[in-house]
């Protein structure tokens, strides 16, 4: 069975790319259990909690993060580096639980997927 790493780049509002990310997530979590999610880059605010997407007229879809335990999506990924770049501390509340780990201890770690999807 192949392991599945998606990986997110981008910011939550500022193009599709996060919910397109999150809607192949929710499909590939229905046909495989060996899925991880991998946050990068702008990616890392995509788990921010307290998002108002509404005042750009977008949908709220960052909630959705929070039930992918229940599709059985257990292993979160979050670059430490990432996160201090935009000044957010490891220990801070998200929408999903995830480690932090450092760059690289993140890339050894999505080494061991088979494919890669990258939003």
């Amino acid at each position: 069975m192949n392991r599945i790493a998606f990986v997110f780049t981008r910011a939550p509002h500022g193009t599709s790319a996060g919910r397109e990310g999150l809607d192949a997530v929710l499909a590939t979590s229905a046909l495989s259990e060996a899925v991880a999610l991998f946050f990068v880059s702008d990616g890392v605010l995509q788990l921010t909690t307290d998002q108002q997407p509404q005042q750009i007229l977008a949908r709220h879809y960052s909630a959705t993060f929070g039930v992918l335990p229940l599709y059985d999506v257990e292993h979160c990924y979050l670059c430490a580096s990432a996160l201090a770049e935009r000044g957010i501390a490891p220990d801070v509340a998200r929408v999903l639980d995830a480690e932090v780990l450092d760059a690289d201890t993140l890339r050894a770690r999505l080494n061991q997927y088979d494919r890669i999807m990258t939003f």
